[in-house]
Protein backbone atom coordinates (compact mmCIF):
# COMPACT_ATOMS: atom_id res chain seq x y z
CA UNK A 1 0.00 0.00 0.00
CA UNK A 2 0.96 3.45 -1.18
CA UNK A 3 1.81 6.39 0.77
CA UNK A 4 -1.06 8.76 1.30
CA UNK A 5 -1.25 11.58 -0.66
CA UNK A 6 -1.86 14.92 1.23
CA UNK A 7 -2.39 18.81 1.01
CA UNK A 8 -2.81 21.21 3.51
CA UNK A 9 -5.06 24.79 3.38
CA UNK A 10 -3.84 27.75 5.79
CA UNK A 11 -0.33 28.06 7.10
CA UNK A 12 -1.24 29.90 10.73
CA UNK A 13 -0.05 29.24 14.33
CA UNK A 14 -2.23 25.30 14.25
CA UNK A 15 -0.83 24.15 11.12
CA UNK A 16 2.63 23.21 11.81
CA UNK A 17 2.05 20.29 13.79
CA UNK A 18 0.02 18.75 11.24
CA UNK A 19 2.93 19.62 8.69
CA UNK A 20 5.48 17.81 10.56
CA UNK A 21 3.67 15.12 10.69
CA UNK A 22 2.86 14.55 7.69
CA UNK A 23 7.11 14.94 6.16
CA UNK A 24 8.87 14.08 9.14
CA UNK A 25 6.65 11.56 11.63
CA UNK A 26 5.14 10.07 9.63
CA UNK A 27 6.88 10.02 6.63
CA UNK A 28 6.49 6.12 5.83
CA UNK A 29 2.65 7.04 5.42
CA UNK A 30 1.68 9.92 4.58
CA UNK A 31 3.24 12.26 1.88
CA UNK A 32 2.84 16.01 1.62
CA UNK A 33 2.54 17.47 -2.01
CA UNK A 34 1.66 21.02 -1.34
CA UNK A 35 0.48 24.21 0.71
CA UNK A 36 -2.11 26.85 0.35
CA UNK A 37 -2.70 30.11 2.39
CA UNK A 38 -3.76 33.30 1.52
CA UNK A 39 -0.59 35.00 2.38
CA UNK A 40 2.44 34.55 0.48
CA UNK A 41 4.91 34.70 3.01
CA UNK A 42 3.38 31.78 4.90
CA UNK A 43 3.41 30.25 1.95
CA UNK A 44 7.29 30.55 1.32
CA UNK A 45 7.75 30.36 4.81
CA UNK A 46 5.83 26.59 5.08
CA UNK A 47 7.71 25.68 1.37
CA UNK A 48 11.48 26.84 3.19
CA UNK A 49 10.56 24.53 6.11
CA UNK A 50 9.51 21.62 4.45
CA UNK A 51 12.59 21.72 2.24
CA UNK A 52 14.86 22.04 5.82
CA UNK A 53 13.31 18.24 6.58
CA UNK A 54 13.96 17.68 3.00
CA UNK A 55 10.74 17.77 1.03
CA UNK A 56 10.24 20.26 -1.68
CA UNK A 57 6.57 21.36 -1.77
CA UNK A 58 4.49 23.10 -4.24
CA UNK A 59 2.79 26.18 -2.99
CA UNK A 60 -0.48 27.68 -4.29
CA UNK A 61 -2.63 31.09 -2.99
CA UNK A 62 -5.69 29.94 -1.65
CA UNK A 63 -7.56 31.52 -4.78
CA UNK A 64 -5.70 28.77 -6.54
CA UNK A 65 -7.58 25.84 -4.29
CA UNK A 66 -8.66 24.29 -7.32
CA UNK A 67 -6.14 23.91 -8.95
CA UNK A 68 -3.96 22.78 -5.94
CA UNK A 69 -6.67 19.68 -6.21
CA UNK A 70 -6.70 19.32 -9.70
CA UNK A 71 -2.42 19.23 -10.30
CA UNK A 72 -1.69 17.53 -7.23
CA UNK A 73 -4.57 14.75 -7.20
CA UNK A 74 -4.47 14.68 -2.80
CA UNK A 75 -6.22 11.68 -1.24
CA UNK A 76 -6.71 14.20 1.71
CA UNK A 77 -6.86 17.87 2.65
CA UNK A 78 -6.37 19.94 5.59
CA UNK A 79 -8.18 22.22 6.79
CA UNK A 80 -6.26 24.47 8.91
CA UNK A 81 -7.40 28.37 8.08
CA UNK A 82 -9.44 30.78 9.96
CA UNK A 83 -12.86 28.90 11.37
CA UNK A 84 -14.99 30.77 9.51
CA UNK A 85 -13.29 29.39 6.14
CA UNK A 86 -13.40 26.22 7.25
CA UNK A 87 -16.84 25.18 5.70
CA UNK A 88 -15.73 26.51 2.21
CA UNK A 89 -12.76 24.12 2.20
CA UNK A 90 -13.75 21.32 3.56
CA UNK A 91 -16.89 21.12 1.00
CA UNK A 92 -14.96 21.64 -1.85
CA UNK A 93 -12.41 19.32 -1.15
CA UNK A 94 -15.24 16.59 -0.79
CA UNK A 95 -16.82 17.99 -3.69
CA UNK A 96 -13.49 17.87 -5.54
CA UNK A 97 -13.46 13.92 -4.52
CA UNK A 98 -11.09 14.40 -1.10
CA UNK A 99 -11.42 13.39 1.96
CA UNK A 100 -11.02 16.14 4.87
CA UNK A 101 -8.73 16.76 8.27
CA UNK A 102 -9.75 19.68 9.65
CA UNK A 103 -8.60 21.62 12.81
CA UNK A 104 -11.76 22.59 15.42
CA UNK A 105 -13.85 23.91 15.20
CA UNK A 106 -15.77 22.16 12.43
CA UNK A 107 -17.23 25.81 11.53
CA UNK A 108 -19.01 28.53 12.63
CA UNK A 109 -22.55 28.63 12.62
CA UNK A 110 -25.56 26.39 12.20
CA UNK A 111 -25.52 27.02 8.38
CA UNK A 112 -22.35 26.33 7.49
CA UNK A 113 -22.71 23.31 9.53
CA UNK A 114 -25.86 22.38 7.70
CA UNK A 115 -23.39 22.98 4.72
CA UNK A 116 -20.83 20.40 5.53
CA UNK A 117 -23.52 17.84 6.55
CA UNK A 118 -25.29 18.13 3.21
CA UNK A 119 -22.06 17.83 1.43
CA UNK A 120 -20.46 15.01 3.09
CA UNK A 121 -23.88 12.58 2.85
CA UNK A 122 -24.45 13.67 -1.33
CA UNK A 123 -20.68 12.68 -1.66
CA UNK A 124 -20.15 9.88 0.67
CA UNK A 125 -16.34 11.35 1.65
CA UNK A 126 -14.75 11.04 4.83
CA UNK A 127 -14.48 14.34 7.24
CA UNK A 128 -12.13 13.86 10.06
CA UNK A 129 -12.53 16.52 13.15
CA UNK A 130 -8.75 16.60 15.26
CA UNK A 131 -9.69 16.85 19.43
CA UNK A 132 -7.02 16.04 20.86
CA UNK A 133 -8.57 16.39 24.33
CA UNK A 134 -10.07 12.93 24.12
CA UNK A 135 -6.90 11.36 23.49
CA UNK A 136 -4.99 12.71 26.16
CA UNK A 137 -4.19 9.44 28.80
CA UNK A 138 -6.44 11.60 31.62
CA UNK A 139 -9.60 12.11 30.26
CA UNK A 140 -9.30 8.49 28.82
CA UNK A 141 -8.95 7.41 31.34
CA UNK A 142 -12.21 9.36 33.13
CA UNK A 143 -13.87 7.60 30.32
CA UNK A 144 -13.28 4.50 31.04
CA UNK A 145 -13.77 5.10 34.57
CA UNK A 146 -17.46 6.32 33.69
CA UNK A 147 -17.77 3.20 31.13
CA UNK A 148 -16.74 0.96 34.60
CA UNK A 149 -20.12 1.98 36.15
CA UNK A 150 -17.91 2.95 39.50
CA UNK A 151 -20.07 5.85 39.91
CA UNK A 152 -23.11 4.03 38.59
CA UNK A 153 -26.13 6.28 36.13
CA UNK A 154 -24.51 9.81 35.51
CA UNK A 155 -26.86 12.49 36.32
CA UNK A 156 -25.41 15.77 36.52
CA UNK A 157 -22.22 17.25 35.31
CA UNK A 158 -20.27 20.60 36.49
CA UNK A 159 -17.85 21.61 34.07
CA UNK A 160 -15.60 24.78 34.62
CA UNK A 161 -12.62 25.84 31.88
CA UNK A 162 -10.12 28.13 32.84
CA UNK A 163 -7.34 30.20 30.71
CA UNK A 164 -5.44 32.23 32.19
CA UNK A 165 -4.07 35.49 32.65
CA UNK A 166 -1.57 34.96 29.23
CA UNK A 167 -3.49 32.21 26.90
CA UNK A 168 -6.63 33.56 27.74
CA UNK A 169 -5.38 37.11 26.56
CA UNK A 170 -4.07 35.55 23.46
CA UNK A 171 -7.57 35.26 21.99
CA UNK A 172 -7.99 38.41 22.25
CA UNK A 173 -5.11 39.65 20.20
CA UNK A 174 -5.93 37.48 16.89
CA UNK A 175 -8.63 37.16 14.26
CA UNK A 176 -10.32 35.16 17.04
CA UNK A 177 -11.28 38.25 18.60
CA UNK A 178 -14.52 38.93 16.36
CA UNK A 179 -17.46 36.90 15.79
CA UNK A 180 -17.59 37.01 11.93
CA UNK A 181 -13.98 34.98 12.15
CA UNK A 182 -14.43 32.68 15.12
CA UNK A 183 -18.33 32.61 16.41
CA UNK A 184 -16.34 33.50 19.94
CA UNK A 185 -15.07 30.98 22.41
CA UNK A 186 -18.81 29.41 22.81
CA UNK A 187 -17.47 27.99 19.49
CA UNK A 188 -13.29 28.19 19.12
CA UNK A 189 -12.43 27.20 21.94
CA UNK A 190 -15.24 25.38 23.89
CA UNK A 191 -16.02 23.39 20.93
CA UNK A 192 -12.73 21.31 22.80
CA UNK A 193 -15.00 20.88 25.55
CA UNK A 194 -18.15 20.07 24.50
CA UNK A 195 -16.72 17.14 22.76
CA UNK A 196 -15.30 15.67 25.69
CA UNK A 197 -18.54 15.74 27.24
CA UNK A 198 -20.31 14.07 24.14
CA UNK A 199 -17.69 11.44 24.08
CA UNK A 200 -17.52 11.13 28.06
CA UNK A 201 -21.26 10.51 28.24
CA UNK A 202 -21.93 8.92 24.97
CA UNK A 203 -24.49 11.40 24.03
CA UNK A 204 -24.99 14.54 22.78
CA UNK A 205 -27.10 17.92 23.64
CA UNK A 206 -30.45 18.48 23.24
CA UNK A 207 -30.74 22.01 24.59
CA UNK A 208 -28.62 25.14 25.75
CA UNK A 209 -29.42 28.20 28.17
CA UNK A 210 -26.57 30.25 28.34
CA UNK A 211 -25.21 33.84 29.39
CA UNK A 212 -21.88 35.50 28.50
CA UNK A 213 -20.39 39.20 29.12
CA UNK A 214 -17.06 41.21 28.46
CA UNK A 215 -15.83 42.62 31.39
CA UNK A 216 -12.77 42.01 31.86
CA UNK A 217 -10.48 42.69 28.32
CA UNK A 218 -12.51 46.27 27.69
CA UNK A 219 -11.26 49.56 27.87
CA UNK A 220 -12.43 50.43 30.90
CA UNK A 221 -9.81 47.78 32.16
CA UNK A 222 -7.31 49.72 30.79
CA UNK A 223 -8.23 52.51 32.22
CA UNK A 224 -8.29 50.89 35.63
CA UNK A 225 -4.36 49.62 35.12
CA UNK A 226 -3.15 53.16 34.07
CA UNK A 227 -3.07 52.46 30.62
CA UNK A 228 -3.63 55.52 29.33
CA UNK A 229 -1.43 55.82 26.25
CA UNK A 230 -1.84 52.56 24.55
CA UNK A 231 -2.55 51.70 21.02
CA UNK A 232 -4.18 49.54 19.14
CA UNK A 233 -1.15 46.93 18.70
CA UNK A 234 1.52 46.14 20.72
CA UNK A 235 4.65 46.21 18.58
CA UNK A 236 4.48 49.83 18.76
CA UNK A 237 2.66 50.96 22.01
CA UNK A 238 4.32 53.17 24.48
CA UNK A 239 2.70 51.86 27.60
CA UNK A 240 6.05 48.95 27.89
CA UNK A 241 5.04 48.18 31.37
CA UNK A 242 2.06 46.53 30.48
CA UNK A 243 1.75 43.21 31.20
CA UNK A 244 -0.24 42.06 28.61
CA UNK A 245 2.50 43.53 25.58
CA UNK A 246 3.22 40.80 23.45
CA UNK A 247 6.59 41.53 21.34
CA UNK A 248 6.49 39.63 18.45
CA UNK A 249 10.33 40.37 17.77
CA UNK A 250 11.05 38.45 20.91
CA UNK A 251 9.36 35.03 19.51
CA UNK A 252 11.25 33.43 16.07
CA UNK A 253 8.42 31.79 15.58
CA UNK A 254 5.82 34.39 16.24
CA UNK A 255 7.75 36.45 13.67
CA UNK A 256 8.50 34.49 10.67
CA UNK A 257 4.68 33.87 10.91
CA UNK A 258 3.28 36.89 11.47
CA UNK A 259 5.36 40.19 11.72
CA UNK A 260 7.91 39.21 8.66
CA UNK A 261 4.72 38.67 6.94
CA UNK A 262 2.25 41.79 7.23
CA UNK A 263 3.09 42.96 4.09
CA UNK A 264 1.13 40.97 2.35
CA UNK A 265 -2.45 40.60 4.01
CA UNK A 266 -2.27 43.20 6.73
CA UNK A 267 -2.64 40.98 9.74
CA UNK A 268 -1.51 42.16 13.15
CA UNK A 269 -0.99 39.69 15.31
CA UNK A 270 -0.42 41.66 18.14
CA UNK A 271 -3.55 43.72 18.68
CA UNK A 272 -4.34 45.33 22.04
CA UNK A 273 -6.50 42.89 24.21
CA UNK A 274 -8.43 46.20 25.98
CA UNK A 275 -9.57 47.57 22.54
CA UNK A 276 -12.92 48.28 21.69
CA UNK A 277 -13.00 45.89 18.02
CA UNK A 278 -13.71 43.28 20.38
CA UNK A 279 -17.18 42.06 20.28
CA UNK A 280 -16.64 38.29 22.10
CA UNK A 281 -17.25 37.76 25.33
CA UNK A 282 -14.55 36.48 28.35
CA UNK A 283 -16.60 34.63 30.90
CA UNK A 284 -19.93 32.56 29.52
CA UNK A 285 -21.95 29.93 31.51
CA UNK A 286 -24.10 27.27 29.96
CA UNK A 287 -27.15 24.91 31.51
CA UNK A 288 -26.51 22.01 28.58
CA UNK A 289 -29.74 19.25 28.09
CA UNK A 290 -28.58 16.26 27.05
CA UNK A 291 -30.70 13.31 25.17
CA UNK A 292 -29.66 10.93 27.61
CA UNK A 293 -31.36 13.57 30.49
CA UNK A 294 -28.32 14.61 32.20
CA UNK A 295 -27.94 18.25 32.84
CA UNK A 296 -24.91 20.04 33.02
CA UNK A 297 -23.48 23.39 34.31
CA UNK A 298 -20.47 24.77 32.23
CA UNK A 299 -18.46 27.98 32.53
CA UNK A 300 -15.55 29.39 30.33
CA UNK A 301 -13.20 32.39 31.81
CA UNK A 302 -10.56 33.74 30.22
CA UNK A 303 -8.74 36.04 32.57
CA UNK A 304 -8.07 33.09 35.63
CA UNK A 305 -4.57 33.34 37.81
CA UNK A 306 -4.20 28.95 36.61
CA UNK A 307 -5.00 27.52 33.38
CA UNK A 308 -7.01 23.75 33.12
CA UNK A 309 -10.08 22.36 34.03
CA UNK A 310 -12.17 20.71 36.61
CA UNK A 311 -15.26 18.40 35.98
CA UNK A 312 -17.25 16.54 38.53
CA UNK A 313 -19.74 14.16 37.16
CA UNK A 314 -22.70 12.82 39.87
CA UNK A 315 -24.10 9.33 39.56
CA UNK A 316 -26.48 7.26 41.13
CA UNK A 317 -23.74 5.35 42.66
CA UNK A 318 -21.25 8.50 43.83
CA UNK A 319 -18.98 11.12 42.45
CA UNK A 320 -15.60 11.54 40.49
CA UNK A 321 -13.83 14.77 41.07
CA UNK A 322 -11.24 15.54 38.26
CA UNK A 323 -8.69 18.23 37.69
CA UNK A 324 -5.92 19.36 35.21
CA UNK A 325 -3.61 22.33 35.71
CA UNK A 326 -1.61 22.43 32.35
CA UNK A 327 0.93 24.84 31.47
CA UNK A 328 0.51 28.30 30.33
CA UNK A 329 1.61 29.51 26.58
CA UNK A 330 1.08 31.61 23.53
CA UNK A 331 -0.31 30.02 20.36
CA UNK A 332 2.25 29.11 18.39
CA UNK A 333 5.35 30.72 20.61
CA UNK A 334 7.47 27.87 20.41
CA UNK A 335 6.50 25.58 23.28
CA UNK A 336 4.30 22.51 23.88
CA UNK A 337 0.96 23.77 24.13
CA UNK A 338 -1.29 22.35 27.15
CA UNK A 339 1.40 20.31 28.95
CA UNK A 340 0.07 19.22 32.36
CA UNK A 341 1.75 20.51 34.85
CA UNK A 342 3.34 18.17 37.25
CA UNK A 343 1.06 16.65 39.73
CA UNK A 344 -1.50 19.10 38.82
CA UNK A 345 -3.61 16.61 37.83
CA UNK A 346 -5.86 14.38 40.14
CA UNK A 347 -9.19 12.06 40.25
CA UNK A 348 -11.42 10.83 42.55
CA UNK A 349 -13.93 8.94 43.49
CA UNK A 350 -16.36 9.76 46.08
CA UNK A 351 -18.76 6.03 46.62
CA UNK A 352 -22.07 6.42 48.47
CA UNK A 353 -21.73 5.11 51.70
CA UNK A 354 -18.02 4.10 51.62
CA UNK A 355 -14.62 6.14 51.82
CA UNK A 356 -13.44 8.32 48.95
CA UNK A 357 -10.04 7.84 47.40
CA UNK A 358 -7.85 8.82 44.78
CA UNK A 359 -6.84 7.36 41.49
CA UNK A 360 -3.54 6.80 40.32
CA UNK A 361 -3.79 8.76 37.28
CA UNK A 362 -2.72 8.22 33.44
CA UNK A 363 -0.41 10.22 32.34
CA UNK A 364 1.18 11.23 28.95
CA UNK A 365 4.00 13.90 27.73
CA UNK A 366 3.55 16.34 24.76
CA UNK A 367 1.18 18.74 23.95
CA UNK A 368 -2.35 19.00 25.44
CA UNK A 369 -1.55 16.25 28.03
CA UNK A 370 -0.38 13.86 25.41
CA UNK A 371 -3.46 13.92 23.49
CA UNK A 372 -1.35 15.60 20.55
CA UNK A 373 1.09 12.79 19.84
CA UNK A 374 -1.74 10.37 20.59
CA UNK A 375 -4.53 11.94 17.84
CA UNK A 376 -1.60 12.30 15.03
CA UNK A 377 -0.63 8.87 15.25
CA UNK A 378 -4.45 7.51 15.39
CA UNK A 379 -4.76 9.62 12.21
CA UNK A 380 -1.47 9.34 10.26
CA UNK A 381 -0.28 5.96 12.01
CA UNK A 382 0.25 2.78 9.84
CA UNK A 383 -1.31 0.24 11.40
CA UNK A 384 -3.10 2.30 14.52
CA UNK A 385 -4.63 -0.03 17.68
CA UNK A 386 -7.80 -1.37 17.70
CA UNK A 387 -9.33 1.82 20.14
CA UNK A 388 -12.31 0.72 22.24
CA UNK A 389 -12.48 4.41 23.37
CA UNK A 390 -13.45 5.70 20.20
CA UNK A 391 -11.15 8.26 20.17
CA UNK A 392 -11.68 9.38 16.67
CA UNK A 393 -14.16 11.92 15.11
CA UNK A 394 -16.45 12.72 12.24
CA UNK A 395 -18.14 15.63 10.94
CA UNK A 396 -21.04 14.21 13.02
CA UNK A 397 -19.03 14.70 15.99
CA UNK A 398 -18.22 17.71 15.04
CA UNK A 399 -21.19 18.91 14.37
CA UNK A 400 -22.36 18.32 17.49
CA UNK A 401 -19.26 19.99 19.01
CA UNK A 402 -20.15 23.23 18.22
CA UNK A 403 -23.66 23.41 17.95
CA UNK A 404 -23.53 23.59 21.69
CA UNK A 405 -21.50 26.55 21.56
CA UNK A 406 -23.90 27.73 18.58
CA UNK A 407 -26.41 27.55 20.70
CA UNK A 408 -25.46 29.08 23.03
CA UNK A 409 -24.81 32.30 21.12
CA UNK A 410 -28.28 32.22 20.20
CA UNK A 411 -29.48 31.82 23.77
CA UNK A 412 -26.70 35.17 24.87
CA UNK A 413 -28.76 37.10 22.05
CA UNK A 414 -32.03 36.36 22.95
CA UNK A 415 -32.01 35.20 26.42
CA UNK A 416 -34.19 32.19 25.31
CA UNK A 417 -33.95 28.21 25.57
CA UNK A 418 -32.25 26.64 22.15
CA UNK A 419 -33.22 23.59 21.11
CA UNK A 420 -30.47 21.90 18.34
CA UNK A 421 -33.20 20.26 16.74
CA UNK A 422 -33.75 23.72 15.39
CA UNK A 423 -30.55 24.27 14.08
CA UNK A 424 -29.74 21.46 11.83
CA UNK A 425 -31.34 18.69 9.89
CA UNK A 426 -30.39 15.30 8.50
CA UNK A 427 -27.56 14.74 11.51
CA UNK A 428 -27.07 11.72 12.73
CA UNK A 429 -25.78 10.26 15.91
CA UNK A 430 -22.20 9.88 16.44
CA UNK A 431 -19.98 6.31 16.73
CA UNK A 432 -19.46 6.71 20.83
CA UNK A 433 -18.91 3.79 23.02
CA UNK A 434 -21.84 1.91 24.56
CA UNK A 435 -22.36 3.01 28.28
CA UNK A 436 -23.13 0.53 30.71
CA UNK A 437 -26.89 0.47 31.92
CA UNK A 438 -27.33 0.08 35.72
CA UNK A 439 -30.82 -1.16 36.34
CA UNK A 440 -29.87 -3.65 39.15
CA UNK A 441 -31.30 -2.01 42.71
CA UNK A 442 -29.13 -0.28 44.35
CA UNK A 443 -27.52 -1.24 47.81
CA UNK A 444 -27.12 0.96 51.43
CA UNK A 445 -24.22 -1.79 52.07
CA UNK A 446 -20.31 0.22 52.20
CA UNK A 447 -18.94 -0.13 48.68
CA UNK A 448 -15.52 -1.26 48.76
CA UNK A 449 -12.98 0.11 46.08
CA UNK A 450 -14.09 -0.59 43.12
CA UNK A 451 -11.58 -2.89 40.04
CA UNK A 452 -10.56 -0.06 38.44
CA UNK A 453 -9.85 -0.07 34.52
CA UNK A 454 -6.20 -0.27 33.57
CA UNK A 455 -4.18 1.55 30.83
Amino acid sequence: MGRKRYVQVGLGGRSAMYTRAVIATYAETSELLAVCDINEGRVNHARECAREWGYDVKGYHAAQFDQMIAECHPDVVIVTTKDCYHDEYICRAMELGCDVITEKPMTTDEVKCQRIIDTQKRTGKKCTVTFNYRYSPPRTQVKALLMSGVIGDVISVDFHWMLDIRHGADYFRRWHRNKENSSGLMVHKATHHFDLINWLLSTVPESVFAQGQRRFYTPETAQRYGLTQRTERCLDCPEERCRFRLDLRKYPSLRALYLDNEQYDGYFRDRCVFSEAIDIEDSMQLVVNYQNGVKMSYSLNTFCPWEGLTITFNGTRGRLEHKTVESSYINADGTVPGQTVEHGTYTHIMPHFGPSYAVEVWTGAGGHGGGDERMLDDIFGANPPADKYMHAADHRAGAYSILTGIAANHSMATNKLIYISDLVQGLEMPDYPPMPSHDEPLSFDEVAPFDLPQD
